[in-house]
């Protein structure tokens, strides 16, 4: 497993040397001048000459590309021009609560999501089945950034319960977290605990059919036992997948959430740079976001094993 481990990091390498590069050449394809709006309406041409020759934009495209990957090289991704900082050192900053609120879904979504499904699979063509079945679809259908702004409205503005912005570190005071983060990851939960829930739902009901789990029954087991001791654990290995795909979507989706709650993460660092059109944290930002990711599935891979002892990932390719 470690010589696995060792050669899928090997492989990021060209990964993220194509990522870096994609992103470079879409925010070159962007329209406008990125001088001008950093600039502002009441720059003069000289100002914005001058903020052109900072960012390098007066030299040949290639020579751009060279320069950004001796930087690169040299694990420089680049100074922000709004925050006036390291692109790498507002990353590292930002980068715990995103994870922390990626985290705080995600749990929403195994708790919810696991429970739902094997409780619709147990209580198969029952009401309890449709009800859940209508309430995951529900999920799946509603956006997230409208699920937040209507919880906004509901939560903040008529009852008073949860604050619209903010952000408090599970370090500091834990019950805070939970309280200031609810909204945004209940928003970023609702659409995964839908999947889940059917995904779930779906393989239980194949699992329940199996010769072994009617041998079970036929030796006076009870449901209970039967789901949790032999059905769950066959259930595991495509949840484990799914939960990898859903932690990427979270990590990756949060820009929209965290810019309508103001959480100060890497999504809404990078939504503003964006809007700003600066270069190098949006360089900096796709290129943490694209390693992240891919550390991810690699952790996925390796969990298999752990779920699944036939899976031998020492022998994949």
């Amino acid at each position: 497993m470690a010589a696995y481990a060792l050669r899928r990091l090997i492989q990021m390498i060209p990964l993220l040397a194509l990522v870096s590069l994609i992103s470079f050449g879409l925010i070159k394809l962007v329209p406008g001048d990125p001088a001008v709006v950093m600039g502002g309406s009441n720059a003069t041409a000289a100002e914005i000459d001058q903020i052109r020759r900072n960012l390098g934009l007066d030299q040949p495209l290639h020579v751009q590309i060279i320069s950004f990957y001796a930087n690169l090289l040299r694990g420089d991704l680049g100074r922000s021009l709004l925050l006036g900082q390291p692109v790498t050192e507002a990353l590292i900053e930002r980068a715990p609560v995103t994870l922390w609120l990626s985290l705080y879904a995600l749990a929403l979504t195994i708790v919810f999501g696991l429970a739902t499904g094997v409780v619709a699979a147990v209580r198969h063509n029952t009401w309890v089945d449709q009800v859940v079945s209508i309430v995951a679809l529900l999920g799946v259908s509603v956006p997230n950034f409208w699920l937040g702004l209507m919880m906004i409205v509901l939560f903040s503005v008529h009852l008073g319960w949860l604050p619209t912005s903010g952000y408090v570190s599970p370090f500091e005071n834990p019950l805070e977290f939970l309280r200031t983060g609810a909204m945004p990851a209940v928003s970023l939960a609702a659409l995964q605990i839908g999947l889940l829930t059917r995904i779930t739902r779906s393989t239980m009901l194949d699992v329940l059919q199996q010769d072994y789990i009617r041998t079970a029954r036929a030796k006076g087991l009870s449901e209970y036992a039967i789901v949790t001791r032999h059905a769950l654990a066959n259930v595991m290995i495509p949840v484990v997948t799914m939960v990898g795909l859903i932690l990427s979507v979270l990590l990756s989706g949060s820009i929209i959430i965290e810019t309508i709650f103001d959480v100060p993460g890497v999504g809404s660092l990078l939504g503003n740079a964006i809007l700003r059109r600066d270069y190098p944290m949006i360089q900096g930002g796709l290129l943490f976001v694209a390693a992240a990711l891919m550390g991810l599935n690699l952790l996925i891979d390796l969990a298999y094993g752990f779920f699944d002892p036939r899976v031998r990932l020492h022998g994949r390719g």
